[in-house]
């Protein structure tokens, strides 16, 4: 791989890192393209494998800074992660049934789950942000609407490798009804565990020809730098960059980038028509 190709893949980490940690998301939409039409990396498994790692780090930079100020719901999590975990095996399964017809299937997913991110990034850019009320009567969890959501969720993020968190939040939001901040740190929570376990589900059914694939673009040392990004940008992004960069340019930069990757996938997707 060319050193110009490797300097833009490990710069986009790093802003993927920081741009995600702070919306309680884990990056994987962006890391999956990043790899796929920059790195040229097919859609099989390695390439899962390598967005569902970055994808954790991401996740555990951010998920540990909620935790430790308690911006999370563990009752909460415990009871989603019932759908969540069996949803991520799942999905795996489904990745690997899929075979040969994955490239297509995939990117008809991912534009449909990039639109609506795009759909709930706007409302987010347009609508004035509302603070959680102190005083907001607590509610009961829908536990069956909140397992299925999640079940959703755990099956997306191992089929596309994301970490979900962008189904995750609005459905802790509805049915768990838990404030802002705690459904991001909860939705953080939870990708903690569910992303490692659809990871080890890939891990699983590596082939011969998989590992010679990553040997042959330099797997072993691309890899762990490209992690080093990852929690770099992670952890100067939950803990820094709001502190300098307000929400609302956060929010737009990532909702321009989603509209790029969308239209290229689309535009994939045309060629097949």
């Amino acid at each position: 791989m060319e050193p110009s190709t490797l300097i833009l893949i490990f710069a986009l980490v790093f802003i993927t890192g920081f741009l995600f940690a702070p919306l309680g998301l884990g990056g994987g939409l962006l890391f999956v393209p990043i790899f796929h039409y920059i790195a040229g990396w097919p859609i099989e498994s390695p390439l899962m494998i390598t967005s569902l790692l970055l994808t954790a780090l991401v996740s555990f930079g951010s998920g540990t800074t909620h935790i430790k100020a308690g911006h999370w719901d563990k009752s909460v999590r415990n009871t989603a992660l019932f759908g969540a975990i069996p949803g991520a095996l799942a999905g795996v399964g489904l990745f690997l049934v899929m075979g040969s017809n994955m490239g297509v299937i995939f990117k008809s997913i991912s534009v449909v789950m990039i639109a609506w991110s795009i759909q709930k990034t706007w409302k987010k850019l347009r609508d004035e942000p509302k603070t959680d009320s102190a005083n907001d009567v607590e509610e009961a969890i829908e536990t069956i609407p909140l397992r299925i959501g999640a079940s959703i969720g755990g099956g997306l993020s191992a089929v596309l490798g994301i970490g979900a968190g962008a189904i995750y939040i609005p459905i802790l939001r509805q049915y768990a009804h838990v404030p802002a901040r705690k459904a991001i740190g909860t939705s953080l929570s939870m990708m903690m565990i569910v992303v490692p376990i659809a990871l080890l589900g890939h891990s699983f059914v590596l082939t011969t020809e998989h590992f010679d694939f990553l040997i042959s673009e330099g797997g072993y040392y691309l890899l762990p730098i490209a992690a080093l990004f990852a929690i770099a940008g992670a952890s100067i992004g939950a803990n820094i960059g709001l502190k300098y960069l307000p929400t609302k340019v956060v929010i737009a930069i990532f909702f321009g980038l989603l509209c790029l990757i969308w239209i290229r996938y689309v535009v994939d997707l045309s060629k097949y028509l």
